[in-house]
């Protein structure tokens, strides 16, 4: 499934708002960042979408699905384009946005950890840093349906010593307690300064 939505960004200087169009792959979680204009008319909506089918390539065979709202960008065109390529688009109820919520949240994860960090000077530098982003949060950023490694169980993790005031005895203390003692063994009592053990009837043990 597929999952496709707009986000915009105002510049700092020109105060010109920007319109970043995208599609995610819903199984992996992988973006693709379509493209970037001031204009987001249907003609360049459609145009960006048929790009995305060529970059898929026989992947596109994949995808049975496509969530997206009803913004006016998204034409009967738009539509047809998906179908000739065996995709139905799913047009989600109006005001719902939580109805594409997997669109929703990377956006919200693109201005909280990009976007809203620093000041867009204009379209070449907003396209330059959500190249690198994608780049960044395709490859590197770590998901966990995109078959990681279980978390480590309780067996894995290292011992962890209780609170100051609990009246437990960490781990450590307790090994250096141990360890520091005399040691008894069965048969014998203490260790005499020599190093020989001795026995309650051997030579300078206690009565």
């Amino acid at each position: 499934m597929l999952a496709a939505d707009f986000f915009h960004v105002d510049c700092a200087v020109t105060l010109q708002r920007l319109y970043c169009r995208f599609v995610m792959e819903v199984g992996s979680r992988y973006v693709h960042i379509l493209g970037i204009t001031a204009n987001p008319d249907g003609a360049w909506t459609v145009q960006q979408i048929c790009n995305l089918l060529m970059d898929l390539g026989d992947r596109a065979a994949e995808f049975r699905f496509l969530v997206r709202d009803r913004a006016g960008q998204f034409t009967a065109s738009f539509d047809a384009v998906l179908a000739d390529a065996g995709i139905e688009a799913v047009k989600i109820p109006p005001r719902s946005p939580r109805a594409n919520a997997y669109s929703e949240r990377f956006v919200l994860t693109a201005r909280t950890e990009v976007t809203d960090r620093m000041l867009i000077f204009g379209q070449r530098h907003l396209r330059t840093i959500l190249a690198q982003y994608e780049a960044h949060y395709n490859g590197r950023r770590p998901q966990r349906s995109r078959q990681l490694p279980p978390a480590p169980g309780p067996a894995a993790l290292p011992p962890t010593a209780p609170m100051s005031g609990s009246g437990a005895v960490p781990s450590s203390a307790a090994s250096s307690a141990n360890t520091s003692g005399p040691h008894k063994s069965q048969g014998q009592d203490w260790w005499p300064s020599t190093g020989t053990p001795q026995g309650r009837t051997g030579l300078g043990a206690p009565p």
